[in-house]
């Protein structure tokens, strides 16, 4: 049975909060997904297409995705198309049965929604990518508004991308919290003064749970309900 979480496991005032800020892949997302398609779905079909052994197919696939780490381009899908000479978009509905809404973040989402928060989708996340997901997860109703840094031309662990966000949606960092389960990312978050950055420790329901150093975590939504 689903613990509705009545009582936080992290302390928070949501009478001080008006604004959600919310990650996609690894935080309202299931991030077993994105692990599966580009470091086992895409070496698979890259070492079919190259004529090579799938452990080399990866550890290209690997070298290529570490070069572009922190970069608007390691999010890029018409990048990725360009570099490996794949339908990128035709490989991810492929598998798109695995993508999946994390536990408790439909009922946070609802919740947040019953409370009259102003909820946004903050994502590095490519549109192409993100109009996939929205098919399948079927939360887009529950945004406000979808901002990719895509949009700006600058990946949210640049403060550029959060000055941008703020011309975009007027928010109030005080009355705001943001949740995501990259380190640099909420570190950018933090540089930028929002009041509350929550760390997801669980991105993957395949991975072990890790904390996030530096920062208040939780590996569900059911730990911090909006009440």
């Amino acid at each position: 049975m689903e613990q509705l979480g009545e009582e936080n496991n992290i302390s928070l005032d949501w009478n001080q909060i008006d604004t959600i800020l919310l990650d996609l892949d690894g935080t309202i997302l299931d991030l077993n997904f994105d692990l599966e398609f580009w470091l086992e779905y895409i070496p698979q079909v890259y070492s079919k297409q190259n004529h090579i052994d799938f452990k080399t197919a990866k550890e290209i696939i690997i070298s290529k995705i570490n070069s572009q780490e922190g970069k608007l381009t390691w999010y890029c899908l018409d990048y990725w198309e360009k570099q490996l000479e794949l339908d990128i978009m035709k490989l991810k509905t492929d598998i798109s049965h695995l993508i999946q809404v994390h536990d408790h973040a439909l009922t946070f989402l609802q919740r947040a929604k019953d409370k009259n928060k102003r909820i946004y989708l903050v994502t590095n996340a490519h549109r192409k990518g993100i109009k996939l997901k929205m098919k399948m997860s079927k939360i887009e109703g529950f945004f406000d508004e979808i901002i990719s840094s895509h949009d700006f031309g600058v990946p949210k662990q640049q403060q550029k991308f959060w000055k941008e966000l703020d011309k975009q949606i007027d928010f109030n960092k005080e009355r705001s919290i943001f949740f995501d389960d990259s380190l640099d990312v909420l570190e950018a978050a933090a540089k930028f003064k929002i009041q509350n950055v929550i760390a997801i420790s669980k991105p993957s329901t395949k991975i072990v749970k890790k904390n996030v150093p530096g920062f208040r975590n939780i590996e569900n939504f059911g730990e911090a309900m909006p009440h």
